[in-house]
């Protein structure tokens, strides 16, 4: 348990020092894939990893997602006269 803490205590720092904008998604990853990796074999760091990778990967598929749709031409309905 000491162990995870300190993991996620060192990831935490790193993740503070890297900047806001570069940690979107990777916090909330980290932490699940710390807690996945910890029961699945004491692999909390590895998991943490893993799951900051993911968290990035989703979140800016995301922001993708959403830059698309804004950019997008709203159709307009086309009243019948």
């Amino acid at each position: 348990m000491k162990r995870m803490l300190v993991g996620a205590a060192v990831a935490l720092t790193t993740l503070a020092a890297a900047g806001g904008a570069e940690a979107k998604g990777c916090i909330k990853g980290a932490i699940v894939g710390g807690i996945a990796g910890h029961y699945a074999g004491h692999h909390g760091l590895v998991g943490a990893a893993a799951g900051c990778a993911i968290g990035r990967h989703r979140a800016n598929a995301r922001d993708r997602q959403m830059q698309q749709q804004q950019m997008a031409p709203q159709a307009r309905p086309v009243s019948a006269q």
